[in-house]
């Protein structure tokens, strides 16, 4: 049958009507019902028959009925637009990160701690200033390098966070106006609040 011509195969001529060769194709399936391959072939067959119709049709050469069902060439997908981010903003990527629960719920235990300690600091002189500022230093180095095994840079973020902490906080003091002591948050107070913040932000969404 692989050597057969459309015609052949489905025993039909090139004088057949389209009535003729779709009786044909039908009843040729129903008898190889079992056989996939042949049922296979004796579609293509009669996809081959109707292309050459079609060609003839358009060529002005044949009139062709209606309802005749012609093969559709393969259309090709259509490619799924993905999200793309912008050139200028690319470099973000390396360094945001999409934390889990755990990677924002225990920075912010910790860090929270540090600002309790912070808030009972009796004077701006109290040591427990700088303690909470090392150990918090020392912990967004830890939490860095737990979730992502780089110690280099998460020792440097932690040194950036700690420098800009406290630029931040200073300029926050400077800009305040209100006076600060005499029942309200020190100077020293407000930087590390504004170090821990940061601590708790770049330990939780940066990598």
């Amino acid at each position: 049958m692989s050597e057969q011509n459309p015609y052949q195969t489905l025993g039909v001529t090139t004088e057949s009507s389209f009535e003729e060769i779709q009786t044909a194709r039908n009843r040729l399936s129903q008898e190889q019902g079992g056989d996939r391959q042949a049922v296979d072939r004796i579609e293509a067959a009669y996809d081959a028959i109707i292309m050459d119709r079609l060609k003839l049709r358009q060529e002005g050469k044949i009139k062709v009925p209606d309802g005749i069902r012609f093969p559709k060439p393969p259309v090709a997908p259509t490619p799924v637009a993905t999200g793309t981010t912008s050139p200028s903003l690319g470099w973000l990527q390396d360094y945001l990160d999409t934390p889990g629960q755990g990677d924002i719920l225990w920075p912010a235990v910790v860090f929270g701690v540090g600002v309790g300690l912070v808030l009972l600091a009796q004077s701006a002189k109290d040591p427990i200033l700088a303690l909470v500022l090392t150990f918090a230093l020392g912990a967004n180095i830890y939490f860095l390098v737990r979730k992502e095994k780089r110690f280099g840079r998460s020792l440097l973020i932690s040194f950036l966070g700690l420098v800009l902490g406290v630029g931040i906080g200073t300029v926050l003091v400077n800009l305040s106006g209100v006076p600060l002591g005499n029942g309200g948050l020190s100077a020293p107070q407000v930087v590390n609040i504004v170090t821990l913040i940061l601590f708790w932000l770049s330990s939780s969404f940066l990598r």
